[in-house]
């Protein structure tokens, strides 16, 4: 998505862009079944896809509006709630499967005179003076002013550019599927936060939920191995039931977390954007959310530069971007941690103290009005 988003933007905004990519993304049928993985649309990413021209189409095509958002400590009941309304909105946000947005981008880019060689693999790339030289694994090789690399959290084109990353292995994994449930989701959001890890409920267009149940990694092999009978029970606990009980499942897959976050945003003719650069717990739902907005400033970055006569790929532009996106990412990327980190203490002071701490920041709705626009991306 990330990737994608970045080729469209950057062409939009005049640059001779090219799109490097293993393989097309999966056509998306509005027949098929809902897409396992999900993504959690914020104002801010939507703003840039509409930009983009593909919002209309995705929202049109399967997506579901939520506008209410329910937290709660499983341990000590405190609770905080966030409603669209409250904020002068409609909604909070958009629940949509990964492979639409894929899938609308990848249609756009044609139309936008971007450049798709695909399949395609970079076995190696040097950087000169005044350009980047790419080579390819079929022996081709791809000559540009600047290389942005959005291939995601080990991404090889980051190891060869020489930056490290640095980060923690939360030693869980992410259960994802989607249920059926007794009562609908009502357009809302609800997450339980567990001794074990968050549950988050998701509301799908089709009225079903999508979870994301963040365990232990023994614990999520052996969530993986139920009957279905024994995991919509189990999940209906974990969830206390507030949509009622779980009648129904999809398969489940999982997905290992971890915190990374690269030591620099850029080398010589050389940025990286999206989970390349960062990746984040899911629990507040906001990785692809902050690789757009990596997108949506590069794109402003580079197109500043260039409109002053300047080389938009010099280390100075390239500074000015990183500088902005590394500051933001590295305040949300421990911020969510530092989220994970207070949720599994279990000392009874600790516990009390973090349920006084949730329920007056319920209470102070101007610092809760912060952290919404904050995670809208306002």
């Amino acid at each position: 998505m990330v990737g994608a988003a970045a080729a469209l933007a950057l062409s939009r905004a005049g640059f001779s862009t090219a799109l490097l990519e293993a393989r097309e993304p999966a056509a998306w049928h509005p027949q098929d079944d809902v897409d396992l993985r999900v993504v959690g649309l914020a104002p801010s990413s939507i703003k840039l896809l509409d930009e983009l021209g593909v919002w209309t189409s995705i929202r049109d095509a399967r997506a579901c509006p939520y506008a209410h958002m329910h937290v709660w400590d499983a341990q000590n009941g405190a609770a905080i709630d966030f409603d669209a309304a409250d904020e002068g909105r409609s909604e909070l946000g958009y629940i949509v499967e990964n492979n639409l947005v894929q899938w609308e981008l990848w249609q756009a880019l044609d139309a936008a005179g971007v450049q798709r060689l695909c399949p395609v693999a970079v076995k190696d790339f040097e950087t000169r003076a005044d350009r980047v030289v790419l080579e390819l694994a079929d022996g081709e090789s791809v000559s540009v002013r600047l290389l942005v690399a959005a291939d995601g959290g080990n991404s090889p084109l980051r190891v060869r550019a020489g930056i490290a990353t640095s980060g923690r292995d939360y030693s869980q994994r992410a259960v994802v599927a989607h249920v059926n449930t007794e009562r609908p989701h009502g357009h809302a959001c609800w997450q339980r936060f567990l001794p074990s890890g968050p549950l988050a409920l998701l509301p799908l267009a089709d009225g079903r939920s999508s979870i994301v149940w963040s365990l232990p990694e023994g614990e999520a092999r052996r969530v993986l191995s139920l009957e279905d009978e024994a995991f919509i029970k189990e999940l209906g606990v974990a969830s206390d039931f507030r949509l009622g009980r779980v009648t129904a499942t999809t398969r489940r897959v999982a997905f290992p977390l971890k915190l990374q976050l690269a030591s620099a945003y850029h080398a010589e003719r050389f940025a990286l954007l999206g989970d390349a650069a960062h990746v984040v717990h899911p629990l507040a739902g906001q990785g692809v959310n902050l690789g757009l907005r990596d997108v949506a400033e590069l794109r402003d970055v580079l197109a500043a530069a260039r409109d002053e006569g300047r080389d938009f790929s010099s280390p100075q532009v390239l500074h000015r971007y990183a500088r902005r996106r590394r500051s933001a990412d590295m305040l949300d990327a421990y911020g969510f941690d530092a989220l994970a980190r207070v949720y599994a203490w279990q000392s009874a002071p600790w516990v009390a103290a973090r349920g006084v701490g949730v329920r007056l920041v319920d209470r102070l709705l101007p610092l809760k009005r912060r952290l919404a626009a904050h995670a809208a991306g306002l």
